[in-house]
């Protein structure tokens, strides 16, 4: 991954990334009491921002914390920071919001709550030419995570093993299997295309809505036929195209899972036109004037 860009956001102040600080008293350092976002940035206009923003207010009232602004607020925090950044690039930013700090270590939420709100930016990685031609590879895993999947909290060990599991595989992602049904990616939601029909899992507790996956099956509406349901790890290993997306990456082409090929080993006709379609859909986000 690209280095971050140079400029961030720490509770209310504008600074260089590098100086930026937090106390080791936060209760996201000491128990992972926070949520994030990831929103992606085309052009210097952001992608979905409300749907992102949604969600991340969603993530907050699940874990009892209130929203520390409104989405006219957030809006104007992003803005600036994309501006003081460049501006016009391709890039994606994280938002983390914890439940701040407290003297001293009690499981039990502080009586008085200030929480810490941190903002970074960091270029775009790049979907090389040689993996649109052959694809990214990936390996199913077991789900050993805990059981709020839908809430986009920072304790993510076990995704980051997981991801580690992969990369130690020669793989891009791990594949979440439990009960035999395929859930998600360690960092992304999953789709199969099967005779022509584009199935992607329910959201649940054990899934992260994806706000790239919907957009994807917007896309995808009056194009194709989509079945959203249960998914078997063996209807994965059939599929004639796999899918995974994420925000940071839209739409990308799964063509080897756990060694084996998928469909034809290559890219497939679908994801092509999904792919196209997400660039259309750029370049009109990038055409549109500045708010």
């Amino acid at each position: 991954m690209p280095d971050p860009l140079p400029q961030c956001y720490l509770n209310g102040e504008y600074l260089a990334l590098r100086d930026a600080r937090i106390s080791p008293l936060d209760r996201g350092f000491l128990f992972g009491d926070s949520v994030y976002e990831v929103l992606p940035v085309f052009g210097g206009r952001m992608f979905l921002f409300q749907e992102h923003f949604d969600r991340l207010a969603r993530s907050l009232h699940e874990i009892r914390l209130e929203n520390p602004h409104t989405h006219a607020q957030w809006r104007g925090i992003l803005e600036q920071l994309i501006a003081r950044n460049g501006g016009s690039s391709d890039s994606y930013v994280y938002v983390q919001v914890s439940r701040g700090m407290e003297y001293g270590r009690n499981h039990a939420f502080p009586a008085v709550v200030n929480p810490t709100v941190f903002v970074m930016a960091s270029p775009m990685p790049v979907f090389t030419d040689e993996q649109r031609a052959t694809g990214l590879s990936a390996i199913t895993v077991q789900d050993f995570r805990w059981g709020r999947c839908d809430i986009k909290s920072t304790s993510l060990l076990a995704n980051v093993l997981m991801k580690q599991q992969a990369a130690d595989a020669g793989a891009s992602e791990a594949l979440i299997v439990r009960d035999d049904q395929v859930l998600e990616g360690s960092s992304s939601s999953v789709f199969i295309v099967k005779g022509g029909v584009l199935i992607t899992p329910p959201n649940s507790h054990r899934i992260l809505p994806g706000t790239t996956r919907d957009a994807a099956l917007s896309l995808a509406t009056n194009v194709m036929p989509i079945e959203i349901r249960s998914l078997s790890l063996e209807e994965l290993r059939a599929a004639d195209e796999v899918w995974i997306s994420a925000a940071t990456r839209d739409v990308l082409p799964v063509t080897r899972v756990d060694g084996a090929p998928i469909g034809s080993g290559r890219p497939g006709p679908a994801w092509l036109r999904m792919a196209d379609s997400f660039v259309q859909l750029r370049q009109q986000l990038a055409d549109t004037p500045a708010r």
